[in-house]
Parts: C-alpha cells; sequence; structure tokens
C-alpha cells in the first residue's frame, strides 16, 4: 500500500469522524485509519463509516496505530483541547499543545514521512507545536489555516452582492482566530475590485463583513457546542490538493521566512499547494494597514506561543 492511498486521521471527535466521512464520500483514499487516545471510540467511529462505506466506493476503513498511521501519504491531527462558547482559540493553547506533541511524536517515532496537516486549534500554534516536534521540512507541514474563514468572507459578500460565492476571490489571512485580517485591497467579483463592482448599489460595510466572518465559528459553538462540517470540509480540500497535485493557491497556516517583515511563526498565506505539501509562499500586494495588521497578528500569536511557555523566534 503505497503513501498516496492512505490516510491517518488522529483524534476521532466531531472533527476527525466527520472529516473522515468526507474523505470517504469524496473517494480520496482507498484506506483510512482512525486513531483516538479513546480506542473504543476509534473503532465504533470506523464500524460505523465502514457501515456508510458499503453504500459509497469501496475503501477500507479501521481504527489502527501509530505504526499504520505512519504508512499514510497524509496525517491529519484534530486531536486538541475544546473550546467551550465565547473563550477564544488562543485560550487553549497550553491545554492543546500538550495533546498534539506527543502525538506527532509517536507518529514520527513510527516511521511517518509524509504531509502533516494540522487542524487542532488554536490552529497555528498547533501547527508550530506539529512542525517542531516532527523536525519534517516546514513544507509539510500545514495548518487548516483561515481557509475555512476565506470561504465565509467569500459567502458573507456574496449573500450581500446578491453573487454566487465562486464568483468572488477574497482572502482571509494571519491567525485563524480573532486577529485575522481580511485583504480587502485584493477581493474582486468577476475581475472588478469590491468598489467597482458595489459602484450602483449598496456597499458591504466591511467593518460589519469582517466581524460576521470572525465570530462565524463562535456562533456555531455556541448554537450546537462545536463545528464540524466547515473545517472538515477545508481538510479534504487540502487533502486533494496533495494527492491530485493540484498546485492551487490555498490560504493556509505555514511557516514564514521574512514574508512581509514575519519570520518563525506559522500564520496563513495563500500557498501553492502540490504533491509535497507547499511549493510556495505567496505574497500578494497589501494595503499598508492590511500590513501592519497582519504583523500585529503575528505578533498575538507570539504572544500567546509565550504566554502557555512555548517559544516562537523572528522579528
Amino acid at each position: 500500500m503505497t503513501r498516496k492511498e492512505r490516510v491517518a486521521i488522529i483524534g476521532v471527535g466531531h472533527v476527525g469522524a466527520t472529516s473522515a466521512y468526507a474523505l470517504m464520500l469524496r473517494a480520496l483514499f482507498s484506506e483510512i485509519v482512525l486513531l483516538d487516545s479513546d480506542a473504543a471510540l476509534a473503532r465504533a467511529e470506523a464500524a460505523d463509516l465502514s457501515d456508510a462505506n458499503a453504500m459509497a466506493r469501496p475503501a477500507r476503513i479501521w481504527s489502527g496505530d501509530y505504526a499504520e498511521a505512519a504508512d499514510a501519504r497524509i496525517a491529519v491531527v484534530t486531536a486538541g483541547a475544546v473550546t467551550h462558547g465565547a473563550q477564544s482559540r488562543l485560550s487553549v493553547t497550553a491545554e492543546s499543545a500538550a495533546i498534539v506533541a506527543p502525538c506527532v511524536e509517536q507518529l514520527m517515532l513510527a516511521g511517518f514521512r509524509g504531509v502533516l496537516l494540522v487542524a487542532a486549534n488554536p490552529v497555528d500554534l498547533m501547527a508550530m507545536v506539529a512542525y517542531r516536534a516532527s523536525g519534517l521540512p516546514a513544507s509539510q507541514v500545514i495548518g487548516t489555516g483561515t481557509l475555512l474563514d476565506s470561504s465565509r468572507l467569500r459567502q458573507t459578500l456574496a449573500a450581500l452582492l446578491d453573487v454566487a460565492p465562486d464568483a468572488i476571490e477574497g482572502l482571509v489571512l494571519g491567525e485563524h482566530g480573532d486577529s485575522e485580517v481580511v485583504a480587502y485591497s485584493g477581493v474582486r467579483v468577476g475581475g472588478l475590485t469590491l468598489e467597482a463592482f458595489a459602484a450602483g448599489r449598496a456597499a458591504p460595510d466591511r467593518g460589519l463583513v469582517a466581524d460576521q466572518v470572525r465570530d462565524a465559528g463562535y456562533r456555531i459553538v455556541q448554537g450546537k457546542g462545536y463545528t464540524s462540517f466547515g473545517i472538515a470540509t477545508a481538510i479534504v480540500r487540502i487533502c486533494e490538493a496533495i494527492v491530485r497535485n493540484e498546485r492551487t493557491v490555498l490560504p493556509v497556516s505555514t511557516l514564514l521566512r521574512g514574508e512581509y517583515g514575519i519570520s518563525d511563526i506559522f500564520m496563513s498565506l495563500p500557498c501553492l499547494i502540490g504533491i509535497d505539501g507547499v511549493a510556495e509562499v505567496l505574497t500578494p500586494a497589501l494595503s499598508d494597514d492590511e500590513t501592519r495588521d497582519l504583523r500585529a497578528s503575528a505578533e498575538t500569536l507570539r504572544r500567546s506561543f509565550a504566554a502557555a511557555g512555548l517559544a516562537a523566534g523572528g522579528p
């Protein structure tokens, strides 16, 4: 069994189980192995998914161990601390790090050499933790980052402008969290700037849109206790780009090495994604205010890392 045919899901709570289900339906992998500290839960989810798979495309789905996960092309880490209500993602940094680091260490000891996709929150800092624990090249460690936020941005603008979401190009950058930055300077609707398209229409309130996008996850958590479908779909989209070597551009969390004057911290920029992970980090032209806010987002992440007893370098 080659690495391209197997995916490992580490942590089968709401996000992990939903991701496994979505990956099964998309038929990206012929093998899906589930790992969880609760072995009974992993076995039950694998059995339930196998029942569903009997009515879908053939795949082997089972609960396994790190030795089996080591043969995966992609390992998705969803195991981490859970936030409640309006609790910020950054508030569980230390708790999540204590879960993510040992998982990654065990995976690496088993011989994993594929792409590590991190979805545990706070995702930027947990991608940093996973990168340090893995020893993998930075290109092979990816956080789901602001891919979901960017989708929420397009969806929100589309509703206000009465167009389809796929008619809108737009990125949310920086932290997947309260300091995220909506890059309005790069928003395009059918190739037009937001200002040009909105001429003669009621222009969207930029601040209100940014607030709605930023707080979307909190609203979902307050209503149902967790998020799952949106982030699971983001996980599937990144996996697709890797497995199919799409070389598409997605806003994901990656290690910055001087982009916009920011170094040695994971946060989201548009990245060219291919078979081995991040092939290139792109730096679109931003306004002065957006650049300032992006640097402030990096400092927010850096402070939270330090407050959790960790340390991030760079300016």
